[in-house]
């Protein structure tokens, strides 16, 4: 069975999107079949696994269809035709990572998601709308033997990001060292369990569906606080308070709050998995140099080859030297991961 995580902050700019294509690269590398699930309009996930095929993947009429927008239409357009896994698009490099692409109009579909959360009595021809995402996932994931399905959601609160949440089995919460990240995580604390709490007492109204939403608890892996200059290979001293600030957040206020809720995962899986009682799965600064090279290659940091370095002397010494250190990161992120669902 797949393990569904979602990686979403309803504030943007926080690598929310780069998180999941490593982190997902990184399971798969070390021997994980890994499904990157594209919720977000803006595509970012799906233009940065394509990257030169991107166009043309939407130009083929018969390729193009292969997206979560369609892959759930039959649902939201009520036709008999059941949902059915889709043909993903196989990484070239990475042979165990799997996209199922995202589409601009996705959207679109928030305002019946919206409808058939809210109604007082859900109809027949709603029920199907909240599970059809779960169902198009699962069967996809079947195809391709997939064992880790991460999820990229939209910076906000649609109902849509609601629904992929309350139908995940856990979720990380990248941030970066601001005010607002700040304000974020505090809602955050009050959002999700609200988010859990509706899914508790509907859950039953949905069960009949051709497509019931799945009884499962998202369970917090840990937070990601990145994009952030050094110094000395320190954080520099303006980014060190909100650092500490972020931390103290997490663990005093949405820590608390997702435990009332049944949110987290047993004490000693967290023991195991070695990561701290603040949740911080690691601090990754800026990626620089490398950040350009990763745009361009479309591999991530910690994989590019030194011919694609594009360096020499001291400068390519320190390129490789960071390359090593985000690998070692991405590494124990992806080993918490592991550990927890072992």
């Amino acid at each position: 069975m797949v393990n569904k995580i979602v990686f979403f902050n309803h504030k943007g700019g926080v690598s929310k999107t780069t998180s999941t294509f490593n982190i997902g690269w990184k399971l798969a590398e070390l021997g994980h079949k890994v499904l990157l699930v594209d919720a977000d309009p803006q595509c970012n996930l799906t233009s940065m696994f394509l990257g030169e095929d991107f166009d043309s993947y939407y130009e083929d009429s018969n390729r193009g269809k292969n997206n979560l927008m369609d892959g759930v239409r039959p649902a939201f357009a009520g036709t008999p035709n059941p949902i059915i896994a889709l043909d993903c698009p196989n990484h070239k490099i990475n042979n165990n990572l799997f996209l199922l692409p995202g589409h601009m109009n996705l959207s679109e579909y928030d305002p019946q998601l919206t409808f058939a959360i809210n109604a007082p009595v859900t109809l027949t021809s709603m029920q199907n709308l909240p599970g059809s995402f779960n169902q198009l996932i699962k069967n996809t994931a079947e195809k391709y033997e997939i064992e880790y399905a991460l999820i990229d959601l939209n910076p906000g609160l649609s109902t849509l990001n609601q629904i992929l949440f309350v139908s995940s089995d856990a979720f990380i919460i990248p941030s970066n060292p601001d005010i607002f990240c700040e304000m974020a995580i505090k809602s955050l604390s009050r959002i999700l369990p609200q988010w859990i709490n509706w899914k508790n007492a509907n859950i039953q109204n949905f069960a009949s569906a051709t497509y019931p939403m799945p009884d499962c608890t998202p369970l917090f892996i840990g937070e990601i606080i990145q994009r952030f200059n050094i110094r000395r290979r320190v954080a520099a001293a303006i980014y060190q308070p909100l650092i500490s600030s972020i931390k103290e957040i997490v663990k005093d206020t949405l820590v608390p709050a997702l435990s009332k809720a049944s949110m987290l995962f047993p004490e000693e899986k967290y023991r195991a998995a070695n990561i701290s009682d603040d949740f911080c799965l690691a601090e990754i600064k800026e990626f620089a140099a490398l950040g350009q090279r990763y745009q361009r290659t479309g591999i991530p940091v910690f994989a590019i080859p030194d011919n694609e370095l594009d360096a020499s002397g001291p400068v390519k010494d320190q390129l490789i030297r960071n390359r090593a250190e985000f690998n070692d990161q991405f590494s124990a992120i992806a080993n918490n991961i592991l550990s927890l669902f072992n």
